[in-house]
């Protein structure tokens, strides 16, 4: 269908492969969470993948694959949960992960190339005393590039918000699809143009980020009997300005028994609540905790508790996949709770999906506001299953994204403007970056599931 070899002689010494083993491993990311995508995106394979070693490198292969007009698709560390690195149409898989390496770091920011480990870019800056605002849960497989293009928030989300608030993404150098590729520098709200587009608008190679002041963190469990007690706690402590946290995820008994590690801890028929806050304000903390009636089931130093891995592998979509370990047949969606009620908000979807499976609530800020997101982790059986439950949660007043998708627009989490539909065709003039994703006509495909969600947006798009 193309020519790859052709290609792939223009490359010279890049390194390329078209092995059945490496083109099947390199095109799969975690879309299996996902009942629904695991059938629709089996079998996607690219044609070759290509992993350049350098700047310099990514863009000649750029500039060959524009050339022979090969669709390319990104991949960073392969960690995302809605098939968005998987190759809808074949051609190249481009391997990120060599041109990797923190360029700098000072008070305040940071920059990184864009194959560069999260967690390498966070202990780059710990060792000057600051620390990433917002990283994922797969922090130490994730790449940057890959977070950002495909990422929503994360852990300090709590404290910080989400990756398109403003402040929180400092700069991104991108690369056009081009016979002669640009390389362009965008800032403000420019660089917000790349965040959550899945690679389809442009290829990123450079990513500079705002750091925060290094924290001495303490990952704390605490209990309630009854799961809106937990939430009640939850907002009173992400209302807590003075406590420094980074983590607040609510989750609902049996979910404590279904994450085997976490089961001794927790008493039979609690929910619980993973919290991590800074080590000063424990005693602050400690006394929330009481003043809500709460059992502080585990209190530990960052990375040093019982469970084995850091407790942010607990919570957001991490926690779907530790329950999925011990019961595959669970999912979820995802709902965006914001309300100047919001302990009342969750308690009607609560009332409303009782018995559909526990809830999962992180509590983070968001456009300024503190806000929930999750759902029940349901046992699937059907897409029509999967309908209802948005319905239900829709007519409560919650926003849906649809999770069982690979579409920019069906998820529901970019604010798709005008300004980014004309730096699509500029960036990508013959439709070859990540195709079937994200195109300029709003002609992207169904490899998705037809649920009735609808967007995240918390604010006009501009």
């Amino acid at each position: 269908m193309y020519p790859i070899s052709d290609f792939v002689a223009a490359l010279g010494p890049i390194v390329s492969t078209t092995d059945p083993i490496s083109l099947r491993a390199k095109s799969r990311d975690r879309y299996a969470v996902s009942p629904m995508l695991k059938t629709m995106l089996e079998g996607k394979r690219a044609d070759v993948v290509v992993s350049p070693a350098s700047k310099a490198e990514l863009i000649q292969v750029v500039a060959a694959a524009a050339k022979f007009r090969i669709p390319i698709t990104t991949r960073g560390g392969g960690t995302a949960n809605y098939g968005q690195s998987v190759p809808l149409h074949g051609g190249i898989l481009l391997d990120m992960s060599g041109v990797a390496g923190v360029l700098w770091t000072r008070p305040g920011e940071i920059r990184a190339l864009a194959g560069t480990i999260v967690d390498d870019m966070d202990t780059a800056a710990k060792a000057i005393g600051w620390e990433l605002r917002i990283f994922p849960t797969t922090k130490t497989t994730a790449t940057i590039g890959g977070f950002l293009a495909g990422g929503t928030g994360g852990i300090g989300s709590a404290s910080w918000g989400v990756l398109r608030d403003r402040g929180n993404i400092t700069a991104v150098e991108v690369i056009s699809m081009e016979e002669t590729p640009r390389v362009i520098e965008l800032r403000g709200r420019d660089a917000r143009m790349v965040h959550h587009a899945y690679g389809a608008n442009c290829i990123i190679s450079e990513v500079e980020m705002p750091l925060a002041p290094a924290w001495d963190w303490l990952e704390a469990i605490v209990t309630f009997p009854d799961y809106i007690d937990t939430v009640k706690f939850g907002v009173a402590l992400g209302n807590e300005d003075g406590i420094v946290k980074k983590l607040l995820s609510v989750q609902e008994w049996p979910t404590p028994r279904l994450v085997g590690v976490l089961g001794d801890l927790v008493p039979d028929g609690h929910s619980m609540i993973s919290c991590m806050v800074s080590s000063l304000c424990r005693q602050d903390f400690e006394e929330l905790v009481a003043e809500h009636g709460g059992h502080l089931a585990s209190v530990c130093r960052e990375k040093q508790g019982p469970y084995a891995v850091p407790m942010y592998e607990f919570a957001y979509g991490h926690a779907l996949r530790q329950v999925q370990k011990s019961d595959p047949r669970r999912t979820s969606v995802e709902g965006f709770f914001k309300s100047d009620d919001l302990v009342g908000l969750v308690r009607r979807v609560h009332d409303k999906v009782d018995g559909m499976g526990p809830m999962r609530m992180e509590l983070r800020r968001w456009g300024g506001a503190l806000v929930g997101s999750g759902s029940p982790y349901v046992i699937f059986e059907s897409e029509a299953q999967m309908a209802r439950l948005v319905e239900i949660m829709q007519a409560e007043g919650v926003s849906v994204a649809n999770p069982h998708t690979s579409s920019v627009r069906s998820v529901g989490k970019k604010e798709v403007s005008e300004r980014d539909i004309a730096f699509k065709r500029d960036m990508d003039p013959y439709g070859l970056l990540n195709p079937g994703r994200f195109d300029a006509d709003g002609k992207d495909e169904a490899f998705s599931a037809t649920l009735p969600t609808d967007s995240w947006m918390y604010r006009k798009a501009v």
